[in-house]
């Protein structure tokens, strides 16, 4: 692939969490989680993204719900299990996607807000208008996505050079 051609990201919030006696990282996912993360995984399907590579926080919640969604997926991408994804601001997330190889072309991050809301909406410089109104009402909850996609390298991704292309949340 040359680093030219148009890329994808799909940024993923983790589904619903439960509040046990542990740690914010060690929290698992509630029963309407384990359901939501796995219609998302039906959902991403319909986008026709294939995806090649999933970053996923090392939190508990996350590696579930993408365990769930991509169980949905005829075929299971590498994912690379990420420990600075959880609590990363935005800027940190635009750093950590700067550094992904440029034979990469669809890329999906399972993380957390505020950080993923706040990229979602520093990445993209235009919205399908759909998609843009659906984000700006719903906001980023539990189990939602928002693809985006831009041209150029990786190490070139900077605020406002995507376009939202989808968004998706349950109840959508």
């Amino acid at each position: 692939m040359s680093a030219a051609e148009p890329r994808t990201i799909v940024l993923f919030r983790h589904a619903k969490a439960d509040w046990p006696q542990v740690t914010d990282h060690e929290r698992p996912l509630a029963d309407r989680g384990r359901k939501d993360a796995a219609e998302a995984g039906r959902r991403l399907l319909d986008t026709g993204v294939a995806v090649d590579l999933a970053l996923c926080s090392t939190a508990t919640r996350t590696r579930e719900t993408w365990k769930l969604a991509v169980h949905e997926f005829p075929h299971r991408p590498k994912t690379i299990y990420e420990e600075r994804i959880y609590e990363a601001s935005p800027g940190e997330l635009i750093a950590l996607l700067n550094e992904t190889p440029d034979d990469v072309g669809n890329l999906l991050l399972v993380g957390h807000n505020p950080g993923v809301h706040g990229l979602a909406e520093i990445l993209a410089g235009s919205a399908d208008a759909d998609a843009g109104g659906r984000m700006d009402r719903r906001g980023f909850p539990a189990a939602a996505f928002a693809v985006l996609s831009f041209e150029g390298p990786w190490k070139s991704l900077e605020p406002r050079v995507a376009t939202l292309r989808d968004y998706w949340a349950p109840s959508d």
